[in-house]
């Protein structure tokens, strides 16, 4: 019986192993492609390179129309901190009041609120992109950042209701005996309290701003204002040829350490998140 549970047990996980390495094959030959010269990285597909150069990342870092790949990587990094800012307070703000004040409508707009979560983002593209050109925000950063000021995100609005709706109001009422009011509540108990639900939002946006391609193609015109995943699309030809495979490679390869640095030291997390917004299973 031990036998075969040992058996079992090697098996499910060599399956594991043989499908994780299936999936990470192609970050693999990315990362170890960005080290090859140009004239190699399709002539020579194996893994283990012939040849070993750091070419690609000289070039590719040189960016595009004079802007270098550090300005990009700035530009970026303020973006996420911005876009982190803004959910973590108006998408607080907006769950306290889900999760604890009472106001007329309030389960008719949670219901709105929800039900904009299944709404495709390409329904309101144009009327966006209409409203924001005539702000004269276009070729800015306030397209993709000023939403979030208003709560646009409702999946952070939701995780946070849940998690606030967790919390016993016993802790509320102790706090108005005590004199606190409605902003006190909100920023002595109820913010500490929601600290693991504030931190998952924070990493989620982080990831989804940083991964973001289609907003800033759309709203991005200058190189000035260019971000990683805005100028990763430089590299590509208006034919649709990529004329610098190894930098674009090299650049692709940098632009996952932020992502991934992020996810193995706060995975916890993202398990955590997870089971908060009732998504896990």
């Amino acid at each position: 019986m031990k036998s075969k549970h040992f058996f079992r047990f090697a098996f499910t996980h060599l399956c594991i192993a043989a499908l994780g390495l299936v999936m990470l094959y192609p970050v693999i030959w990315m990362i170890v492609s960005s080290f090859k010269p140009n004239n190699m990285i399709f002539s020579d597909s194996g893994i283990i390179p012939k040849a070993v150069t750091i070419e690609n990342y000289i070039s590719g870092w040189k960016g595009y129309s004079g802007v270098s790949f550090a300005k990009f990587f700035l530009n970026s990094l303020l973006m996420c901190a911005a876009a982190i800012a803004a959910n973590l307070v108006s998408c607080s703000m907006a769950a306290y009041a889900f999760g604890r004040l009472r106001f007329f409508g309030k389960n008719f707009w949670f219901a709105v609120m929800m039900t904009s979560l299944m709404l495709p983002a390409h329904v309101t593209l144009g009327p966006r992109y209409i409203m924001f050109n005539s702000f004269n925000w276009v070729g800015t950063y306030l397209p993709i950042i000023a939403p979030k000021f208003l709560a646009a995100d409702a999946f952070f609005v939701f995780l946070l209701v849940q998690f606030i709706r967790g919390l016993p109001r016993d802790l509320d009422e102790a706090a108005i005996i005590d004199g606190c009011g409605l902003a006190g509540i909100f920023l002595r108990i109820i913010v500490p309290l929601a600290k693991p639900a504030l931190v998952t939002t924070a990493l989620f946006t982080f990831l989804w701003t940083w991964d973001d391609f289609f907003n800033q193609l759309l709203y991005l015109t200058s190189p000035a204002t260019f971000t990683v995943s805005r100028a990763l699309r430089t590299f590509i030809g208006d034919a649709g040829a990529v004329s610098n495979w190894g930098g674009a490679l090299a650049m692709s390869t940098l632009a996952m350490i932020p992502s991934f640095a992020l996810f193995f030291s706060l995975q916890k997390y993202f398990v955590r998140g997870i089971a908060i917004s009732g998504i896990k299973g």
